[in-house]
């Protein structure tokens, strides 16, 4: 691998196979949008494989001046791999998802996922501030054509919803990194990692920050877009958004505002723990009473990206490695489940729960999948989302007992509305002529499914092979946090018992 430009091949391969989709028919342009993902998810596993673990930070590093301070600079560190993985991972099956729903304009459809494939790369590889500035706005506009053209009834108003709204926010941080460049003097990241902001300034550049990551995640209370934007987006719209889209915030947050602004970090501390502590309970139960699917599962990724949010201000090793489980998990489960909601909604046409009923008897594959997508977001041990959730937990328990003890609420609430959906949907009589004649998964959807079920139980299995990537950048966030970490209040110590155990210990190896 050495010498290759990899990064720069899995930007260029989308890239051209986006401009050929624009200029063919819909057959070959699905089959072109097919390959092209298909080659750069085989990229992703070289770039996994090829992987140094406990070598330098940065690798696969590409510099080249283009003008003034500008310059085309990409790299990868554990955490930026794992999400370029996640990215290439989930693309093709968002374009098998979207086989046969999409029946207008689909060249230009496959184009706009494969310039979205391209932006999502660019923003987790990115080692140059403005250049990360421009693919992280860039997502913007394939992902408001997606949901403007393709969207549902209600797609004008959601799409414009969700460009002003991660718009608006993006605007405040591009000034912060105005102020940054003047003050540190480069646009570099990772010289930028170990810059000292005067403490003052950082709890400016904080706030700009925050209002754009927290926009994008999306945090409570700048949240009203997410619903919406799934609501009317097309499936693998939904797919991609949740699975990839919101993961960019929390990045910005380990990224950027924590080892950037350690001070500020440290003294806004308790505003994100708030705010996480409410969107974990408040969306939850938001949830419970939803009557549309997808608007059900839009309100369980707010629940699950506050986890995120309080996991990574936890300040320790544990909360961070977690949350970041909790960010793969979230990708690969909320995708395959906005992808359960398009199955039934490609044969019936609407996405209200009370139309469904009884699918086990006539769809048992689809049943299994979804009782799988279901466990793994409640944190059933033996998925993805317990490992990341427990994680998270232990975390952020050392940090603050009552954040602890509301994200738990938030996670029993959260078996609540997802056992309550899948009763619904799958059990019960069923008594409805058009859900009787239902099919169950096709080969396509087989396809989707077991990639994404088996994901979902690796994960939940071996964990570490996630985890070890991104252990030493974890490390290194955590000791540039170290001297600003405020002390928790959970006082964990060592039990009377094991501590006699170990002065006994020391005694005895004294006396040798």
């Amino acid at each position: 691998m050495s010498g290759l430009p990899i990064l720069s091949l899995m930007l260029a391969v989308p890239a051209i196979a986006a401009i050929l989709c624009l200029f063919v028919e819909a057959r070959p342009a699905r089959a072109i949008a097919l390959a092209a993902t298909l080659i750069d998810f085989a990229l992703g596993i070289a770039l996994w494989a090829n992987f140094d673990i406990g070598g330098a930070q940065w690798q696969f590093v590409e510099r080249a001046d283009l003008f003034g301070r500008f310059q085309w600079a990409l790299g990868v560190d554990g955490v930026a791999m794992m999400l370029i993985v996640l990215s290439t991972f989930l693309m093709p099956l968002c374009i098998l998802a979207s086989w046969e729903s999409i029946k207008e304009r689909v060249g230009l459809y496959m184009a706009m996922f494969l310039v979205m494939e391209v932006i999502m790369i660019g923003v987790f590889a990115a080692q140059d501030l403005l250049l990360f500035y421009i693919f992280f706005e860039g997502v913007l506009i394939p992902m408001y054509l997606i949901i403007g053209i393709w969207g549902g009834q209600n797609r004008i108003y959601a799409a414009f919803k969700f460009f002003l709204y991660t718009l608006l926010g993006s605007v405040l941080m591009l000034v912060a990194m105005i102020a940054m460049i003047r003050e540190a003097g480069t646009t570099e990241i990772p010289v930028l990692l170990n810059y000292d902001f005067p403490p003052e300034m950082q709890t400016w550049l904080w706030l700009a920050f925050f209002a754009s990551m927290a926009v994008k995640m999306p945090m409570w209370p700048v949240h009203t877009w997410l619903p919406d934007a799934h609501v009317q987006a097309p499936t693998a719209g939904s797919m991609i958004l949740a699975g990839v889209l919101l993961k960019m915030g929390s990045y910005g947050f380990l990224r950027f505002m924590m080892p950037m602004f350690p001070d500020a970090s440290a003294q806004f501390m308790w505003v994100v723990f708030a705010l996480s502590m409410i969107a974990v309970i408040y969306t939850s139960l938001v949830a419970l009473v939803q009557s549309d699917m997808k608007k059900l599962i839009a309100y369980s990724s707010v629940a699950h990206m506050a986890i995120v949010t309080a996991g990574l201000y936890a300040f320790n090793q544990q909360g961070i490695e977690g949350a970041l489980i909790v960010m793969l998990s979230h990708g690969v489960v909320s995708a395959a489940l906005f992808f359960c909601v398009g199955v039934i909604y490609d044969r019936l046409h609407t996405r209200e729960i009370n139309r469904y009923g009884g699918l086990a008897v006539n769809m048992p594959a689809y049943a299994l999948f979804f009782m799988l997508f279901t466990m793994a977001s409640i944190g059933l041990p033996g998925t993805s989302g317990f490992v990341g959730e427990f994680l998270s937990l232990a975390g952020i328990y050392e940090a603050s007992s009552w954040a602890a003890f509301a994200c738990t609420t938030g996670i029993i609430l959260g078996a609540a509305y997802m056992l309550y959906l899948y009763r619904r949907v799958v059990f019960g009589e069923l008594t409805k002529d058009d859900v009787k004649a239902m099919p169950d998964i096709s080969p396509r959807e087989w396809a989707i499914f077991v990639p994404l079920a088996a994901v979902t139980l690796w994960m939940g299995v071996y964990p570490e092979s996630f985890l070890a990537p991104m252990r030493g950048d974890v490390t290194a966030v955590v000791a540039r946090l170290a001297p600003a970490k405020p002390a928790g209040d959970a006082h964990v110590a060592v039990g009377k018992a094991k501590a006699a155990a170990l002065g006994e210990a020391h005694h005895a190896g004294g006396v040798q």
